[in-house]
This record gives C-alpha cells, structure tokens and sequence, in this order.
C-alpha cells in the first residue's frame, strides 16, 4: 500500500468511528469543569467545596459534540428544504 491510500484509509476509519460514537452517545463530559457541573474552590482548610456552576455545560455536566451538532444542522436543513 503506498503512503498515500494508508492515510486516506486511516483519515477514513477515523472518521467512522467518530461518526458511530456521536450517534451512539451524543454527549460528551464537559471539558472545562471535567463533568462535575462546577467549578471546584479550596476553603482555607484546603478542603475542595463547589464553586461556581460551570458557564459552559451550565451544571449539566453533558455537552453535546461537534459531530453531533453538524448532524443536527444538516438533519434540520435537509427536513426544512423538503417541507
């Protein structure tokens, strides 16, 4: 196999699978509060106690994932331009 058509292989299977784990499980942990829902603070004793909710996931601690997310625009497109 030449180096070219191992990349697309590689490029093409990846993708696949990332396309199988949006459809299998649309979201995704949080990135910012690692799933928690919150930032974590320390109290002066060093004991680590909620924070703040998480601005990004707002406390859910799931975010949806890009791939998902184009999915759904060009699911929703698609059922618009054929009404």
């Amino acid at each position: 196999m030449t180096p070219v058509l191992l990349a697309i292989a590689c490029l093409f299977s990846l993708t696949l699978c990332y396309g199988s784990l949006c459809a299998v499980s649309p979201f995704g942990g949080c990135r910012k509060c690692r799933g928690f829902g919150y930032a974590l603070k320390k109290s002066r004793r060093g004991r680590l106690r909620p924070g703040k909710t998480c601005r990004r996931c707002r406390g859910n601690r799931k975010r949806i994932r890009v791939g998902r997310r184009l999915y759904n625009i060009a699911a929703r497109t698609h059922r618009d331009g054929t009404r």
